[in-house]
């Protein structure tokens, strides 16, 4: 009767509110009954919960409080992030998995745990410690929740990932949340109103997020993947992939986004060299020449790297050429605090152009100190080592060789990105990579005995939308 109650109190509420035009509180009453229920979930079926977040969470931007200037400091404090959609269910999930591993210790179910969750706690410690020195405490606390839901997600996965089924459950799970995404974006564009942002003369595609770097990140990690499992998908549900695939790598290039793009081009590389796929590298040249014909916004986008085509430092300049400078200014603010930095989250309020650091190695260290800078490369170093086991250990033309090749095609676009953009408390974009990273964790220790192709897994039924042959 409570609840009968709260539903009709919050519908109501968030009614009346969208007569009189306030969306924080429309929004706010159906997120708090949403929360009811994921907490019953949470409590009930800890895995099914854990997968709807993963199937759901790409949509929660579109019920965004804050600004869109995410990254900077304008008109985007801690308060208003902290009562968006996506930190509301990142605080719900943080303590839901917290009571789910202490009961999993408590019964000795708990998986012996890898590297990479050591070096990410080890990470998400150094991170919690700027926040003793940080200059802006509830910024820094707020960026060390969202941290540490991207950790935990890491944990989690890596204890429910224990068959081959769970694995492919987890699998279709991300691609699954990806339709809503590209409907999204699909739809806009048919009917003339794509979701966008102007970066000065670029008009730049966001999808159902607030930025299109964000948008971009986020598909990069599911594209490389992607490529990778795709010899390993159902006949069937070939078709839909190659759509699913190709409108990512079209939406991708529309975001403008270099980095992302680069990354990409990257990872794919790498997946070619491994699954010894020379096509990939043909496909990649003819889809380079399509994109500079077919969509000359991108051309224009790589032109600004040449520092004589407009003037440099402006929107549509030689960012290169600004990274570099804004490097020479951010770095200096770490001489405050060179141990344990100046607190995370905090640069973009001590610098003119309230801005982040455009580079998470610079990020590490000025904000977290010589500390964070360097659990944050062990990290990377794991994330890298995670994959590059389970390539060594995976059999063949499996579906686990083609995960572990994504894993690693993934790490490497990630460890690109972060040399020159914002991506390590991109907890969108970041919760598909660490859903990736778990899925080669499984296979290197499934495989950790043994030599290569020593399980017959041709033998095993298919599961999901993969199956365990090449196709």
């Amino acid at each position: 009767m409570a609840l009968v109650v709260l539903v009709t109190a919050g519908a109501l509420v968030s009614g009346l509110s969208i007569v009189g035009g306030d969306k924080t509180r429309a929004v706010l009453p159906v997120v708090a009954m949403v929360a009811v229920g994921l907490g019953l979930l949470a409590l009930t079926r800890f895995s099914a919960f854990v997968l709807l977040l993963l199937a759901v969470r790409p949509t929660l931007d579109l019920l965004k409080l804050s600004s869109n200037s995410t990254g900077t400091a304008v008109g985007n404090t801690a308060s208003q992030r902290g009562l968006d959609p996506s930190s509301i269910v990142g605080v719900l999930f943080l303590l839901a998995a917290v009571v789910w591993l202490a009961g999993r210790l408590r019964s000795g179910q708990l998986v012996a745990g890898s590297r990479l969750r050591t070096a990410m706690l080890a990470f998400l410690a150094a991170c919690a410690l700027s926040v003793v020195g940080s200059i802006q405490p509830q910024a820094s606390v707020l960026e060390v929740l969202r941290i540490g839901t991207v950790v935990m997600m890491f944990i989690v996965l890596e204890q429910l990932i224990t068959s081959r089924a769970a694995l492919i459950r987890v699998l279709v799970t991300c691609y699954g949340a990806m339709l809503v995404p590209l409907g999204f974006t699909l739809f806009g564009i048919l009917t003339g109103s794509p979701s966008s942002e102007v970066r000065g003369s670029f008009t730049r595609l966001t999808g159902p997020f607030n930025q299109s770097n964000t948008f971009a990140r986020y598909l990069a990690f599911l594209l490389v993947f992607g490529i990778a499992i795709y010899p390993y998908v159902k006949p069937k549900l070939k078709l839909l992939f190659v759509a699913m695939l190709g409108l990512s790598s079209v939406f991708m290039l529309l975001t403008l986004t270099r980095t992302a793009i680069l990354g990409s081009v990257a990872g794919v590389v790498v997946i070619a060299l491994v699954q010894k796929r020379k096509g990939l590298i043909a496909g990649l040249v003819a889809i380079g020449v399509a994109a500079l014909i077919a969509l000359p916004g991108v051309a224009a986008r790589f032109g600004t790297l040449d520092s004589g085509s407009v003037p440099q430092g402006t929107p549509t300049g030689n960012t290169l050429v600004w990274r570099l400078h804004y490097w020479t200014e951010v770095i200096p603010l770490a001489n405050a605090n060179p141990v344990t930095g100046i607190g995370l989250d905090s640069t973009q309020y001590q610098t003119d152009a309230a801005k982040q650091p455009h580079n998470d190695f610079i990020r590490a260290y000025v904000e977290t100190g010589l500390v964070g800078l360097a659990f944050y490369t062990c990290m990377l170093v794991a994330l890298v080592g995670n994959a590059r086991r389970a390539v060594q250990r995976a059999p063949r033309s499996t579906l686990e060789g083609g995960v572990a090749a994504g894993a690693l095609g993934c790490a490497v676009c990630f460890v690109l990105d972060s040399m020159a953009a914002n991506v390590m408390s991109n907890v969108v974009s970041l919760w598909y990579l660490i859903a990736f990273a778990a899925a080669a964790r499984y296979v290197s220790r499934t495989y950790a005995s043994g030599p290569r192709g020593s399980n017959d897994l041709q033998s095993r039924p298919d599961v999901g939308v993969v199956s365990a042959g090449t196709a």
